[in-house]
């Protein structure tokens, strides 16, 4: 038979459909907490039997997972970090941190690309109040609220490119990054100068998303990864010369 007969989908399903999608798109991120039951069911218009048999579901399949007295959290698993000895060689050496910033490169020009063809009016909103938090905290002082809407800033970008699997990918990545395995914010954000440039091209990079287009959106985000990985060479560089200039202190110590 090529046809069969059509089942009504139980509303369970539904449920399970619904919040699946929600996390697929990443509008639902790891560790983010459900509303709760009551809300929950209300909002979605079924009952709580079905509800709760909805969240069994997500549960066994991992994606979802329950804190008693706490709520129901969006599982933390799904960042899908490295291995914590992947992640080890990576930081140990310099080879790895290149082509992290190299894949960064290629991938976020890509994602810029599509964001400034393919984003809504909503993408492109949410993208410019988090550049204008940016420049806030920026002219605050507070350097470190403005280096995580750096990185709220490029997965802003990330999601406005509505390709699901670049999405987790650069999520993934993106944890590593923010525990400082391959670039350390604090470092790039010591000095006024470096921060104002910084704030310069994310400016580029935001002014090219609101005019849609694509081309210049796409050089900002590369000249900004171009920037990163010559940033991080000097601070290699500047921290092998301090260690050498350490030894000679040492020795002339020594001498005394």
């Amino acid at each position: 038979m090529l046809f069969e007969r059509v089942q009504s989908e139980k509303l369970a399903q539904s449920v399970v459909r619904q919040i699946e999608l929600m996390i697929l798109r990443g509008v639902l991120s790891p560790g983010m907490r459900l509303p709760s039951e009551r809300e929950l069911s209300e909002r979605m218009g079924v009952s709580r039997p079905s509800l709760r048999e909805a969240v069994a579901e997500l549960e066994k399949n991992g994606l979802l997972t329950s804190k008693p007295g706490s709520g129901i959290y969006v599982s933390k698993q799904l960042e899908a970090e490295f291995p914590a000895s992947l992640s080890r060689l990576f930081s140990v050496h310099d080879e790895a941190v290149d082509d992290v910033i190299a894949f960064r490169r290629d991938m976020e020009g890509l994602a810029i690309e599509r964001a400034a063809a393919l984003g809504s009016d909503t993408d492109l909103a949410v993208i410019d109040t988090i550049f204008k938090k940016m420049e806030a905290a920026h002219d605050a002082g507070k350097t470190a609220e403005e280096s995580a809407l750096d990185a709220e800033f490029h997965m802003a970008i990330i999601e406005a490119s509505h390709n699901v699997v670049m999405l987790h990918m650069m999520r993934s990545m993106y944890g590593l990054l923010q525990d400082g395995v391959f670039f350390n914010r604090k470092v790039m954000f010591q000095q006024r100068m470096t921060r104002d440039m910084l704030l310069d091209q994310h400016r580029a990079m935001n002014e090219g998303l609101q005019a849609r287009d694509p081309a210049a959106a796409r050089a900002a985000a590369e000249s900004h990864l171009d920037f990163v990985a010559e940033a991080m060479s000097l601070q290699r560089k500047a921290d092998k010369n301090e260690a050498v200039a350490r030894q000679r202190y040492a020795r002339e110590l020594g001498k005394a």
